[in-house]
């Protein structure tokens, strides 16, 4: 069994490192619910989201946890503003998702015509004292509502 991990753009690109398949990184993640992704990913790639990386305020004072990297898709979308909204705040348009594997990540994604860059979905397996064992997403924090 491996995890989904959600990583942010801002999240990387304010203070994470690069990454690529194969390396073995330390990071907090903390349990979602995949439907808060479906309008990034899609609904059927949102279920698949066990947890994200966390920098900031959210997590304080766990550990964090060794994972390897198997694969790293960047994921792109449009934003714009939902129809009937009361504010002008953008949101990820459903539908428009483009996903891109790659070989390593750095936060910087190369632009791509009518979507924005929205982070990356990780692949990865849980590293506990240089063996490999799984990881289910009961075992991690859950992320607050």
């Amino acid at each position: 069994m491996t995890l989904t991990i959600w990583i942010d753009d801002w999240q990387i690109q304010c203070c994470g490192e690069s990454f690529a398949p194969g390396d073995v990184v330390s990071w907090k993640l903390l349990e979602v619910d995949p439907e808060d992704y479906a309008d990034v990913v899609g609904s059927e790639r949102a279920r698949e989201i066990d947890c994200r990386e966390e920098h900031h305020g959210q997590g304080e004072g766990q550990d964090p946890t060794p994972v390897e990297v198997v694969s790293v898709t960047e994921v792109h979308c449009r934003y714009g503003v939902p129809p009937g909204a009361a504010d002008t705040m953008n949101c990820p348009v459903p539908g428009t998702t483009v996903l891109v594997p790659v070989d390593e990540a750095d936060g910087w994604a190369k632009a791509r015509p009518d979507v924005r860059f929205a982070g990356y979905l990780v692949t990865a397996r849980q590293v506990r004292g240089g063996d490999s064992d799984d990881v289910s997403a009961a075992e991690l924090p859950r992320s607050p509502s």
